[in-house]
């Protein structure tokens, strides 16, 4: 079921990865190499991850979550992303109520 990655996801990834330091350069530069393999059974927009990984390395070693960061009002949700030998695996998003984040919110709403 590998499909291509959401306009909204991707955007989401970027503004997570942005910055200069290694792994998050190194995770940033597999988004257009990433596809969809897997969704949360949820309802929510959480997405498995895999990285055609003959086009791009892997990033250095880091821990997990590589990126957990929230959003701001008026959204009451956050999102991780995640990497499993060097390369993302999941993009995860959680509410803090009892309803699934169903669309992505706009990434200018992530507070790092």
């Amino acid at each position: 079921m590998a499909e291509p990655l959401s306009a909204e996801a991707a955007a989401t990834l970027r503004a997570l990865l942005a910055g200069s330091d290694p792994v998050r350069s190194a995770l940033l530069a597999q988004i257009p190499h990433t596809r969809v393999v897997g969704r949360c059974g949820c309802g929510c927009v959480t997405v498995d991850l895999e990285v055609d990984r003959t086009a791009v390395a892997p990033a250095p070693a880091h821990p997990n979550p590589a990126v957990d960061a929230g959003y701001y009002a008026p959204h009451s949700a956050g999102v991780m992303v995640f990497a499993k030998g060097g390369y993302l695996s999941l993009l995860e998003i959680y509410s803090v109520s009892d309803e699934p984040i169903t669309a992505w919110p706009d990434p200018c709403f992530i507070e790092r």
